[in-house]
């Protein structure tokens, strides 16, 4: 109980942050426009100098067990097999949905929510583990899931959508901040101080107006489309994800501070990007937009819950 009342502590402001920024657009008046110039900046300019600064500094922190990308998407595949057949079967629906669906319970929302979640309740030590699962984040789920829409489309897979799958990923900033920062540190050189202070005071601004852009994306969605599917979603991302990524993680044997990480990350609530997807492949809009409100809500008690049950919060 104490274990968990420390990670509510830790989590709360966060998550009322998202509530502000949710707020602002749905009660205050704030055009769409707000938001999404807001995003921009904390995608483009906010979270990356955050993640280069650190990972800047990579010889100084500690190193990274790199089983933990098995147990991670390990993990993933895992469940969104699982997902994809409850799709089929719970609900009817054919190979393309079944793959969107499967996508929302396996993609987390890593960067506006996990970012700040990981720095403030694991601390800077997890975040190379951390930059570890959003730089392949992208790549293996959006390939994952490319494939399975491809092969349910067509009965196969084309080279041409493999390769607008790389390029998204390759001009996606923060994936470039975590590797041209990596890339940095491995000199071991030092960043020159005005350098430094610059970097260090857009960062400071990532995490509370990551979730403030946060909760205004969010205001833009519904909740009631197919609530039965988005409540799937958000009960197997939420709850089932976490636990078998855990899982893997015990498994494996993996350090204490990589299971952390992975288990935060796999508890976080569906990612935006899983709308995005399911706007490019014109399938399931409804219910992972509704998905993405109602499993953040939730993820507000559920994220706490999994950090306290799983033993994974930070000393």
């Amino acid at each position: 109980m104490e274990a968990f009342s420390h990670i509510v502590a830790l989590t709360g402001p966060l998550f009322l942050l998202v509530f502000v920024g949710y707020s602002l657009p749905r009660f205050g008046g704030w055009p769409p426009a707000a938001a999404d110039a807001l995003t921009r900046f904390v995608f483009s300019i906010a979270v990356p100098a955050l993640l280069f600064r650190l990972m800047s500094d990579f010889s100084r922190l500690p190193p990274v067990d790199a089983r933990l990308l098995i147990a991670y998407f390990g993990g993933c595949v895992i469940v969104f097999i699982g997902a994809r057949v409850v799709a089929a079967r719970a609900f009817g629906l054919g190979g393309v949905d079944q793959s969107l669906f499967g996508l929302g319970t396996i993609f987390s929302n890593n960067v506006l929510l996990g970012v700040p979640l990981a720095q403030v309740t694991l601390g800077t030590a997890a975040m190379p583990a951390v930059s570890l699962v959003v730089v392949f984040n992208a790549l293996l789920l959006w390939t994952l899931v490319t494939v399975s829409v491809e092969w349910a489309r067509h009965g196969g897979v084309s080279l041409s959508a493999l390769a607008t799958t790389a390029k998204q990923v390759a001009l996606n900033p923060v994936v470039a901040a975590i590797l041209v920062g990596t890339a940095w540190g491995f000199t071991g050189l030092s960043l020159p101080r005005f350098a430094d202070d610059t970097l260090s005071l857009v960062a400071q601004a990532a995490v509370p107006l990551s979730l403030i852009a946060l909760g205004m994306g969010l205001a833009e969605y519904g909740i009631r489309a197919e609530w039965r599917q988005s409540a799937t979603i958000a009960l197997i991302k939420l709850v089932l994800q976490p636990a078998v990524v855990y899982a893997l993680a015990r498994a494996l044997d993996l350090p204490a501070r990589e299971t952390r990480a992975v288990t935060l990350m796999a508890a976080l609530p569906v990612g935006a990007n899983v709308y995005l997807m399911s706007r490019e492949f014109d399938a399931m809009g409804g219910p992972v937009a509704a998905s993405l409100v109602l499993s953040t809500a939730l993820a507000a008690v559920t994220v706490p819950i999994m950090l306290a049950l799983f033993g994974t919060s930070s000393p």
